[in-house]
């Protein structure tokens, strides 16, 4: 659903970034290496559950699919994702439309000097005019900006780790199942308070206009289950700096998540792979500590 340039980015391409937000946050660099993306057990004494941290927008070129993720993938009763990637593309549109839209405040009313003398930059660089993010919603317009990296470097959403999931277990008539349905995503963004979302747009512009100060790009992080790096320069920034934005898109999804997957451990055996954001696995408050507070054994195996 991507386009190749932000210039020709649709609303459609707007909620596919949207549609694997977690991923949509980080500034990516292009390159395959040998990949072991962490990977967790979930254990008790008849169910198994793999939790796999997923990058949702990767390049074509890169390999992340390992042994142990076959192995998962093949055991697996169920596949689970955040949420359906293959809506048709007027439902699409018209949820955008409904959430992503203001009709009555335009961007830069909302905007102060210095925000918006930030985010000029990024959309001269990239030749979009001001007036095509207008009348988007902060949070709506940072998801569009969020792509640009992405795409530049040879990253699509139909390469990531979900995409490809998700086409593999339809070929296969393997059973999935999601956690959250595409408006309630949306929704996420449209009842965060307007600072968040402009705090949101700001850091973005800013992400972008500044490079990784220690010079190693997040996508390799990720292909080397560096869960360590992820979680200090995301997680940790984002529960401390955005405390909102942090509550919104991971701490109450992480605690829903898990509890729906308590749930389907208690019901009875089975096994289940999971695939969402690597940023959903990450610290205290992350998946694997919260199945481990609920009492199942859980090992990283990858």
């Amino acid at each position: 659903m991507f386009c190749g340039v932000v210039r020709r980015l649709s609303r459609g391409a707007i909620a596919a970034g949207l549609v694997w937000m977690a991923g949509a946050i980080l500034l990516l660099e292009g390159g395959a290496a040998s990949a072991a993306p962490a990977m967790w057990e979930v254990r008790d004494k008849d169910s198994v559950v793999y939790l796999f941290g997923s990058m949702h927008v990767l390049a074509p070129h890169v390999r992340w699919r390992t042994r142990t993720f076959d192995h998962a993938y093949a055991a697996a009763d169920r596949v689970w994702f955040e949420t359906r990637a293959d809506l048709p593309p007027e439902q699409v549109k018209a949820l955008v439309d409904r959430y992503g839209v203001d009709p009555e405040r335009s961007l830069t009313q909302k905007l102060s000097p210095t925000a918006l003398a930030t985010l000029r930059p990024v959309l001269d660089r990239d030749g979009v005019p001001l007036e095509t993010v207008e009348r988007l919603r902060p949070w709506a317009a940072a998801m569009m900006l969020s792509v640009a990296p992405m795409t530049r470097t040879g990253g699509e959403v139909a390469s990531g780790v979900d995409a490809a999931t998700t086409r593999r277990a339809r070929t296969a008539d393997k059973p999935i199942e999601t956690f959250e349905t595409f408006e309630q995503q949306l929704r996420i963004f449209a009842d965060l308070p307007e600072q968040a979302e402009l705090d949101y747009l700001d850091d973005v512009a800013r992400e972008q206009l500044t490079p990784p100060r220690d010079g190693v790009a997040l996508e390799r992080a990720w292909l080397k289950g560096d869960m360590g790096r992820l979680g200090s320069r995301l997680v940790d920034h984002m529960r401390t700096q955005r405390p909102a934005l942090y509550d919104a898109l991971l701490r109450r999804r992480n605690l829903a998540w898990a509890d729906r997957l308590d749930a389907e451990m208690r019901q009875g055996k089975g096994t289940e792979l999971v695939v969402v954001g690597a940023l959903h696995m990450a610290g205290n408050q992350g998946l694997p500590a919260l199945m481990k507070a609920r009492g199942y054994v859980v090992r990283r195996i990858q």
